[in-house]
């Protein structure tokens, strides 16, 4: 089987990154992560369309009756505990328990996600599946582990910069961010990422007129962030393709 076909590629990043794929298919897609930069490209994808999910679902404070009945469990005796009621009541009593809370959260945070990508179980018109057009970089170290994982919207002014792995930013230095046009003319700069976490850098213009010409984004360590005309002072720590999703 071609993991790598785009439509077969963008289904199992999705069940991917949604936790779906399991067993032998996700330890053998585990291993297509390790070996090829578009599949991580892929997840990482998904897990920023879905990243926004968890706060679209509101937060819940436990009731009072909770707290006492997770205190009746861990620190009153067995001799000392009330009976548990029975009957009509035995159910109420077991709806309020941390687990029966717990799986309630679980339950709204599932049927968020359901309806968010299969809207049309309620009547609602379907997404559409297919990635937006955006750039996409996928920066890597030195013995080629992915770092950095860079995505702007075709026409947006944003680049989310996600971090895979951490990166030692030297103190009273930062982690420049640069583009490298692909007719070998000077790199310019394009923000600051971070040591590690995510980020979002304000660009100066929209993708498309920014990198329609870049062929790699790569990063060095500077003693400030870079201006507009500014170069890069030393050899770059992390570098990758820029490439065009669409």
């Amino acid at each position: 089987m071609n993991t790598l076909l785009p439509e077969r590629l963008d289904r199992l990043a999705r069940e991917y990154a949604l936790g779906t794929l399991a067993g032998p298919a996700r330890r053998r897609f585990e291993r297509v992560l390790l070996q090829t930069p578009a599949a991580m490209l892929a997840v990482g994808a998904w897990q920023e369309r879905l990243a926004g999910l968890a706060g679209a679902v509101p937060a819940m404070r436990p009731r009072e009756s909770v707290w006492r009945a997770l205190e009746q469990r861990l620190f009153v005796s067995p001799a000392r505990a009330a009976p548990a009621p029975t009957g009509a009541l035995q159910w109420l009593w077991g709806l309020s328990s941390v687990r029966a809370l717990g799986g309630a959260l679980a339950g709204v945070f599932l049927c968020a996600l359901l309806l968010r990508l299969q809207p049309g179980l309620i009547g609602m018109e379907p997404q559409r599946d297919a990635l937006p057009e955006s750039y996409v970089g996928l920066l890597t170290d030195t013995v080629g582990k992915p770092t950095v994982l860079a995505s702007s919207k075709r026409h947006g002014r944003r680049l989310t910069v996600k971090l895979l792995q951490p990166v030692i930013i030297p103190a009273g230095s930062v982690a420049q961010l640069w583009a490298l046009p692909k007719d070998g003319s000077a790199a310019f700069p394009v923000g600051v990422v971070p040591g590690s976490g995510s980020a979002t850098v304000v660009l100066a213009d929209t993708s498309e007129k920014l990198f329609f010409n870049v062929s790699q984004l790569a990063v060095s360590m500077e003693a400030s962030p870079a201006k507009a005309g500014d170069k890069p002072s030393g050899d770059f720590v992390l570098s990758g393709h820029c490439v065009k999703l669409w």
